[in-house]
C-alpha cells in the first residue's frame, strides 16, 4: 500500500509539473515568436531552436539559486524595466523604426534577446517546478526538459501567426509590458518601500504598461509610415 501511494504522488507531482510548463510557457514562446518573426524562414527555425536552448540551459543553472535571487533587492525591479525595453526594441523592429539602419534583426541578435527576456522571465518558472518537484532531481530536471519542445512548438506557431495577422505582434508587446509590471510590484525593495499593492492598483499598473506599450508602439508605426510615404513622394 506504501509503494502504490508513493507511485501516485510521483505521478500527481509529474502531471502537476505538465500542467504549469504548458501554463508558463506562453510567455516565453511569446517573446521568441518576436525576437525571430522578421528573420528569414530558415534563420527563423535556427533562432528558435538555439535560443530556447541557451534558456533552458540557464534556467537549469538559475534553478539551485533560484528562491535566493528573488529575495535581492532591485532584481525583479530592473528585471521589469529591462522587459520594458525589451518590448519597445521588438515593436520599433516592427515598425521600421530603425529603418535607416536596418530593418528586422539579425540571427544573433535575435539569439541574445531570447535568452535575455528568458532570463529575466523565468525565475518565477522555475520557482513553481523546483515547489511541484518536492525536492526529487529527476522530476526537476524533467520539468526544466519539457519546456524545450512547449516554447519551440508554441513560439513556431505563434511566429507563423504574426507573419499573417500583424496585429499579434502588439499583443505580445502588451503582455511583455503586463509580465513587466508585475515583476516591478513584486520588487523585494518596492514592497518594503510601499508595502504590497492592493490588486486593483496592482492590476491597474500591469493594464496600464500594456496600453502604454501598445499605445506607443502604434505611434511609432504610424510615425514610420509618414517617413516612408515622404520618401517615397520624392
Amino acid at each position: 500500500m506504501g509503494t502504490f501511494a508513493l507511485e501516485w504522488e510521483f505521478v500527481a507531482r509529474w502531471l502537476k509539473i505538465v500542467v504549469i510548463d504548458l501554463t508558463l510557457a506562453g510567455d516565453n514562446a511569446l517573446v521568441i515568436a518576436l525576437a525571430v518573426r522578421t528573420l528569414p524562414r530558415r534563420q527563423q527555425r535556427l533562432g528558435i531552436f538555439w535560443g530556447a536552448l541557451g534558456a533552458v540551459v540557464i534556467r537549469v543553472a538559475l534553478t539551485f539559486v533560484a528562491a535566493q535571487l528573488l529575495l535581492l533587492p532591485f532584481l525583479q525591479l530592473v528585471g521589469g524595466l529591462l522587459l520594458i525595453w525589451i518590448a519597445f526594441k521588438l515593436l520599433r523592429q516592427d515598425s521600421g523604426g530603425e529603418a535607416n539602419v536596418r530593418h528586422g534583426t539579425t540571427l544573433p541578435e535575435a539569439i541574445r534577446i531570447i535568452i535575455l527576456a528568458d532570463l529575466i522571465m523565468s525565475t518565477d518558472n522555475i520557482l513553481a517546478i523546483a515547489g511541484a518537484s518536492e525536492g526529487n532531481l529527476f522530476l526537476l530536471l524533467f520539468g526544466l526538459g519539457l519546456s524545450i519542445p512547449i516554447v519551440v512548438g508554441g513560439a513556431a506557431f505563434i511566429s507563423t501567426l504574426m507573419n499573417r495577422y500583424g496585429w499579434i505582434v502588439y499583443v505580445g508587446a502588451g503582455v511583455l509590458g503586463e509580465v513587466s509590471g508585475k515583476m516591478i510590484l513584486e520588487d523585494n525593495f518596492v514592497q518594503r518601500s510601499f508595502g504590497e499593492a492592493p490588486k486593483p492598483l496592482e492590476w491597474a499598473v500591469r493594464l496600464g504598461l500594456a496600453a502604454a506599450i501598445v499605445l506607443i508602439g502604434l505611434m511609432l508605426a504610424r510615425r514610420s509610415e509618414g517617413v516612408r510615404a515622404s520618401k517615397a513622394a520624392k
